[in-house]
């Protein structure tokens, strides 16, 4: 029988790969990216009163919790390594008004939350400076007419960081976008002697429509028109750059790209520029729905799925991950 000859010779001139991946042991000592419970911020929705806890009807899983029953959630993340937090208050219509002045309250419930947190556990409280869910017109700033006054939002915002810092914030961020505010925030926390409270910037916040499960979470959503005019036009990348570079010299420690995994771009651009500076991405509220509808539809793997995007949004170059799925992803990892 005549001998068959080998299509392909041993010495063909391709580059062989696949030996990388051959078993998960293998797989898993070349990775390039690991995912860990530290490299996430768990976000929370803050309501007055005592004993509540009711799921969001627009962001399935997350609920709105009541300074006490925050207390009892925070078990589990904790346990699991989450050490890092980020508040966001919701307040009735009444404690509403024009300038969004319960804000800065020593009563809003996210500085009751704060003082709780901080008796009880040794983690670094995050919280979001925006008066959105504090006016009555639901923007982000004092309006003049229909119209947001940039530099009369500047105070309002800092008193509200200055009333989280007194409450015990280790880091406020600024999310209103609003030309000059974390300027204005750090002269007023320096002033008042909380210079060691640092600053995250929400400097790449872009106008988004993946926000709309939050909008209904925070009661913030504008009673007329949108935030076009403050929230950065997604069509543009440069501008990011440049809103970074002018928040770092207005004092900020950290920066923020949101939305996360449909903005890879953004980190990275943020990453490889600010080679220095922690930079965080949110996986905004759209982003988290988007999944969670399509695993209840039965066309995903929603675990499989959740660690291939926050594996995708730190290898784009994220320190930290602002994420609902913080407790699933830290519970996969604990496996």
């Amino acid at each position: 029988m005549k001998e068959i000859q080998p299509y392909i010779s041993s010495f063909a001139p391709f580059k062989r790969f696949r030996h990388l991946r051959t078993d998960a042991l293998t797989r898993d000592f070349h990775a390039e990216v690991k995912l860990s419970a530290n490299d996430f911020v768990l976000p929370f929705f803050i309501v007055e009163g005592k004993q509540i806890k009711k799921e969001i009807a627009s962001l399935h899983g997350v609920y709105h919790l009541s300074p006490d029953m925050l207390m009892q959630e925070l078990e589990e993340p904790v346990a699991l390594g989450i050490n890092k937090i980020l508040l966001f208050g919701v307040v009735e219509e009444s404690r509403k008004d024009e300038t969004g002045s319960f804000s800065a309250s020593p009563e809003n419930p996210v500085n009751i939350a704060i003082k709780l947190i901080k008796e009880h556990y040794p983690i670094l409280v995050i919280t979001d400076i925006c008066l959105c869910a504090y006016t009555s017109h639901g923007h982000c700033g004092i309006l003049d007419g229909e119209i947001i006054n940039n530099d009369k939002s500047l105070e309002p915002l800092a008193r509200m960081a200055l009333e989280n810092a007194r409450a015990g914030a280790g880091i406020v961020a600024p999310s209103a976008m609003m030309d000059g505010q974390v300027w204005a925030i750090r002269q007023m926390l320096d002033t008042h002697g909380f210079n060691r409270v640092k600053i995250l910037a929400y400097s790449a916040k872009f106008a988004s429509g993946l926000y709309g499960p939050f909008r209904g979470a925070a009661k913030s959503k504008p009673a007329f028109g949108d935030r076009k005019t403050y929230q950065m036009d997604y069509r543009s990348a440069s501008q990011a750059m440049d809103e970074m570079e002018a928040d770092l010299k207005e004092g900020a420690e950290f920066l923020m790209v949101k939305p996360a995994h449909t903005y890879l771009d953004i980190i990275n651009r943020a990453k490889t520029k600010f080679t220095e500076v922690p930079v965080v991405a949110y996986h905004v509220s759209g982003e988290y729905m988007m999944i969670k509808a399509a695993a209840s539809a039965g066309i995903l793997n929603e675990e499989q799925v959740v660690i291939e995007i926050n594996t995708a949004i730190k290898r784009a170059g994220a320190d930290w991950i602002i994420s609902y799925y913080a407790n699933l992803i830290a519970r996969v990892l604990a496996k």
